[in-house]
């Protein structure tokens, strides 16, 4: 890491070539900037194929060829056909993005790309809310024995910076409580039932806009914000909560007639998740719609952004409001935390 950074991606999609687009565009300004210099060497997504090169991939070229025929495998050079566990294992890369789809039930096979990464001394950044929802403390003290990090700042708030604000820029200032509207979807639904459409019309538009997914039911159902919210208990609060001991209610029962009589009482629907550390040193969380007086800043964030508010012993309430989605932010998240391994190994 002290030298080039040698990349491995598990999972190419939208997440794992945004990441690339952004390493392609800053590459001079990193070198320059921080000292950053990286090839990637190897890429592994379950639909499109895989490819190896340890001398490392022509990334313009495989952008262009996936954009023109979907598939990794036309890349005209390099080892073809490893499965994401032998070119986790058996690429001489130093640092895995494990950009893979999302399972919150049971967090595979990301825990299984993870574990396989850290078995074999390499660095993982990730975006993949289920392995740490699931298994944030056993993976952190298996990479802490390793010597290796796991960053995970794109898993709540994308690129968004919550986690670190929360972990560093937060550090002793005794949190206390976290709650947030964390899910881009929902916002935007709500927003626009607030402007007059029904449930089933602000959804279907918030497909049209690449908002909601074809089957919308973890984000409507709030099952996304509960991944997010045991996150922000257990790795930010310290707790030891699974996803089954949180209370979790979407918006699917959010009627026109409910934001109407919201806003006779100068009140706003959200999707709130949030945690709350007791006296005792335990901790509640939940996710459910809450009516937000108007004069709290999570009220006036409308549309598909996030936002998330820390209340603090000596600060009060800090709050931090941006992109919870998107193609770029997240590849962004996962530069951060790329550049976070790079400069604690390079001072």
């Amino acid at each position: 890491m002290k030298d080039i950074t040698r990349i491995c991606f598990i999972g190419w999609g939208v997440v794992g070539q945004g990441l690339t687009e952004i390493l392609l565009e800053q590459k001079s300004e990193l070198k320059n900037r921080y000292g950053f210099q990286f090839k990637v060497v190897a890429i592994a997504d379950k639909v499109k194929g895989s490819v190896y090169d340890e001398n490392g991939l022509d990334l313009a070229k495989l952008l262009k060829i996936v954009k023109e025929t979907g598939k990794i495998n036309d890349y005209p050079e390099g080892i073809k056909g490893w499965d994401s566990i032998k070119t986790i294992t058996e690429s001489n890369a130093n640092l895995v993005v494990e950009a893979s789809w999302t399972d919150i039930n049971t967090g595979e096979p990301a825990i299984s790309h993870v574990k396989a990464a850290i078995k074999c001394y390499k660095h993982v950044v990730m975006t993949n809310k289920g392995p740490i929802a699931l298994a944030a403390k056993d993976l952190l003290k298996m990479a802490e024995k390793n010597g290796v990090q796991l960053k995970f700042e794109g898993t709540v708030l994308s690129g968004t910076p919550a986690i670190s604000l929360g972990l560093n820029n937060l550090a002793g200032s005794k949190i206390t409580k976290i709650m947030g509207i964390v899910n881009g979807t929902t916002n935007y639904i709500l927003s626009e039932m607030e402007k007059g459409l029904e449930y089933e019309t602000a959804l279907k538009q918030a497909q049209q806009l690449g908002y909601a997914e074809a089957d919308p039911t973890a984000d409507v159902e709030g099952y996304d914000a509960l991944g997010k919210v045991v996150i922000l208990s257990n790795v930010i609060l310290g707790a030891n909560i699974t996803k089954d001991q949180v209370p979790c209610k979407g918006i699917t029962k959010i009627t026109s007639k409910d934001i109407e009589e919201a806003k006779k009482e100068g009140k706003r629907w959200k999707l709130i998740a949030g945690v709350e550390l007791k006296d005792d040193g335990s901790v509640e969380a939940f996710v459910k719609p809450q009516k937000i007086p108007l004069d709290h800043p999570l009220a006036s964030v409308g549309g598909p952004i996030n936002a998330l508010t820390y209340t603090t012993k000596y600060l009060g309430d800090i709050t931090i409001v941006g992109p919870g989605a998107g193609r770029e932010a997240t590849g962004y998240a996962l530069l951060t935390d790329i550049l976070d391994i790079h400069r604690s190994l390079t001072k």
